[in-house]
């Protein structure tokens, strides 16, 4: 096979098939049982643990890492699926390092935390590998709730539903289950088809039935749901993006890096993908982070990341960032895309403005730079679209352009809760989905039963 590692344009095989299998290995290999109880002795076990107030799932932390500890790790992994039971996604995905291993006491005494999410893949990854199922269905309840989108929050929601007696159908847009967790996550970091593993384990309860290529807005109308059903539960997720806001986004080589990365994870052989020699990603989160990186991962010469703040204000952590800069991304900051240079319709620069705040505001300077390019990512967020709502828009509050909800979920309409990143005020991050989803299927286990 001919490398093609430096010719212009979006070709596919730049790299041997070898570098391919190298490249998107596992980021974290597992701990072994050794590796597992030496870390777990770090922990202090403290009492009223932070490392518990800043898991958004509120596992109990201590005593999961306890029960590693003497030699317990089926029990240490009911202990995470009480809370949590995506929790063998979540150890892969969390940002641990701004969340429970940031709030660790070793982290704030000596710089290097426990290291949480390893150990919660440890002990979740036995319970899966032996197929150990800590919870049985309820007595059948005789009510029925309908689950819209098969991501996080919904899985979460459909399995606590279902443990609880309830019938449940999940409605999904795609044609697996997952959501983020299947389509929107770097390869690294979920190799060996994880994904569809953790949804056979969560749908193993029973009770749940799933329903693929079914679109809210297209195939189901969200009044003829609630007309169905007892209750319903909306986590769809986000499905527009934002655009570039620059002249010339149209042209060949400009594409979402939403949808390369889905393709990216569907993709049977990495050496078919195509990918430029000069790529640009612009935005600051872990979307862009993750495109950046499996573009270097692909054989891209060139890989930089244009953010139109510093580093101080990406949405991606320190850590990622560091990753990014280990795999040869370059990461520029106030910047700005203005146009996207185009020759014979394809990308072949990008001209960016720098930007400084001013007063508290964020201005472009006047003064730009051009960076050479035959790829551009947009990785600058994306948004809900409210028209899924298929004319149910003013019987839905919205707030910040997504789904309002109370405390526990519950929308403006009747018998319509919703989770997951569809709802106003979420971080948009797995482990806050799926406590949504857990919190939101309790709400409603107790609407139905009065």
């Amino acid at each position: 096979m001919v490398q093609r590692q430096y010719e212009d344009g979006i070709v596919p095989g730049r790299l041997s098939p070898g570098d391919y299998v190298q490249n998107f290995a596992d980021l974290h290999p597992p701990l072994d049982e050794h590796e597992a109880r030496v870390e777990a002795d770090r922990c202090y076990f403290c009492y009223d643990a932070p490392c518990m107030h800043a898991c958004p799932t509120s596992i109990d932390i201590p005593l999961f890492i306890r029960q590693i500890a003497t030699g317990n790790p089926l029990g240490s992994a009911k202990t995470i699926f009480d809370q949590n039971i995506l929790g063998g996604m979540c150890a892969r995905v969390c940002p641990t390092e701004t969340l429970c291993e940031e709030a660790c006491v070793r982290e704030a005494a000596e710089g290097k935390p426990v290291q949480i999410g390893r150990l919660q893949r440890y002990a979740t990854d036995a319970a899966m590998g032996e197929g150990k199922q800590f919870y049985g269905r309820a007595a059948p309840t005789g009510k029925k709730v309908a689950v819209v989108g098969a991501g996080p929050a919904g899985l979460a929601s459909a399995h606590r539903l279902a443990m609880h007696g309830h019938d449940v159908t999940v409605y999904e847009a795609r044609p697996k289950s997952g959501g983020l967790n299947e389509y929107g996550i770097a390869a690294y970091k979920t190799p060996e088809n994880f994904a569809q593993a953790e949804v056979d384990y969560v749908t193993a309860i029973g009770g749940i039935a799933i329903e693929h290529g079914k679109t809210l807005g297209r195939d189901l109308s969200l009044s003829g749901l609630a007309e169905a059903f007892d209750a319903v539960f909306l986590a769809m997720g986000l499905g527009g993006v934002n655009a570039l806001r620059a002249e010339g986004e149209e042209a060949e080589g400009v594409e979402n890096a939403v949808d390369y990365i889905a393709n990216l994870r569907q993709a049977r052989d990495m050496a078919q993908l195509p990918i430029g020699r000069r790529v640009v990603v612009i935005g600051g989160g872990m979307t862009a982070i993750d495109a950046a990186v499996q573009a270097r991962l692909l054989g891209a010469e060139e890989v930089t990341i244009c953010y139109r703040r510093g580093r101080e204000h990406m949405n991606a952590s320190e850590w990622e960032q560091d990753l990014a800069a280990s795999k040869g991304v370059t990461i520029r900051h106030w910047l700005q895309p203005k146009r996207v240079i185009a020759e014979g319709g394809k990308v072949a620069a990008i001209e960016l403005e720098y930007t400084q705040l001013s007063d508290g505001r964020l201005t472009g300077t006047g003064e730009t730079l051009t960076l050479k390019a035959d790829q551009v990512f947009k990785a600058i967020g994306q948004t809900f679209e409210p028209s899924v709502l298929n004319g149910s828009g003013e019987a839905i509050a919205l707030e910040a352009g997504r789904i309002k909800v109370d405390e526990e979920g519950r929308t403006s309409m009747p018998k319509v809760w919703a989770g997951g990143d569809c709802i106003a005020g979420g971080d948009d991050l797995t482990v806050s989905a799926v406590a949504q989803g857990r919190d939101a299927a309790e709400s409603i286990h107790r609407a139905l039963m009065g």
